[in-house]
């Protein structure tokens, strides 16, 4: 008999291969949280640099980007760094994509409430869809630092201690019960579809919205509800970049039980044609994902 793998074999040992690389990720960033989280003492001031998408660069938004890239960067495995503060990925050799919203929320260092990192790994190169991704997790720098992974379709909430992950929760889903909201945007931006929507959801559930993706994805993770950074009469395409914020966070929640949308289908069934690209974003238990698509269809 062949010592050779069969297909099958094949196949399976190289989505293995893949998770580890994506756990290695996870485990770098969380090994990072402790200096990230002190970095930002001293740099929450704006610079006069700008991003791809034109937004002010804080120091912090630079200084998390500068030592994630040089860490993730290092690991074997990882073919490709992109960060929502640069132009372009920077080639790191052959393997995965790995993509970085380093400093989540950052707007929100003015008056010193929560932000995050996320993270998405991609066996694809870059822009890709979502269905490439084969793990994405996001931090929350609040009272203590948290970071909820997905991978191999479990999601799991970990409590970061001195850089080491301690599981909090295994196989992580939304309740089934929903009983928060958050929505992004002015009210007055709206389309009036989307408005219409909301007055519905605002009758049933609590208001929960912070500013920072993380702690608002959060918030319906642990309590069952929706958030929604929908389209505006001013931004028809949203204020989310698909690569950086919008697939990742999807990804977690579908594992997680849940739906995703951009009004029409499932956020990681698009297919981006920029990296830098934006989308809307609504993600939710499953009935409230639904209803919301039935009604921006009419």
């Amino acid at each position: 008999m062949s010592d050779s793998m069969n297909p099958v074999q094949t196949a399976t040992a190289t989505g293995q291969v893949r998770t580890t690389i994506a756990d290695e990720v996870f485990e770098t960033v969380a090994e990072s949280t402790p200096e990230l989280r002190d970095a930002i003492r001293g740099r929450r001031t704006k610079t006069e640099s700008t991003n791809k998408s034109g937004e002010r660069q804080r120091a912090a938004d630079i200084w998390f980007d500068e030592l994630l890239a040089e860490r993730l960067g290092n690991i074997d495995g990882v073919g490709a760094y992109a960060s929502e503060e640069r132009k372009t990925p920077i080639d790191c050799g052959d393997g995965l994509s790995v993509t970085v919203d380093p400093l989540d929320g950052s707007s929100n260092l003015t008056s010193n409430n929560l932000v995050g990192t996320i993270v998405g790994v991609y066996d694809a190169p870059l822009p890709a869809s979502g269905r490439d991704l084969v793990g994405a997790a996001y931090v929350v720098y609040g009272p203590t630092i948290t970071m909820v992974s997905a991978a191999a379709g479990t999601v799991t909430e970990y409590e970061v201690v001195h850089g080491d992950l301690r599981c909090q929760e295994e196989k992580l889903e939304l309740p089934a019960e929903p009983a928060v909201f958050g929505f992004g945007g002015g009210v007055d931006e709206w389309l009036e579809s989307f408005e219409s929507y909301a007055e519905g959801i605002r009758e049933n559930l609590k208001l929960r919205y912070g500013g920072a993706l993380v702690g608002d994805v959060n918030q319906v993770l642990g309590y069952g509800g929706i958030f929604a950074y929908p389209a505006l009469e001013s931004s028809p395409n949203g204020k989310l970049r698909y690569q950086f914020e919008a697939a990742p966070i999807s990804y977690i929640v579908e594992c997680a039980g849940g739906r995703s949308s951009n009004g029409r289908k499932s956020l990681l069934d698009v297919e981006p044609g920029a990296l830098h690209e934006r989308t809307p974003f609504h993600v939710g238990n499953e009935n409230l994902i639904d209803e919301l698509e039935r009604q921006l269809a009419v």
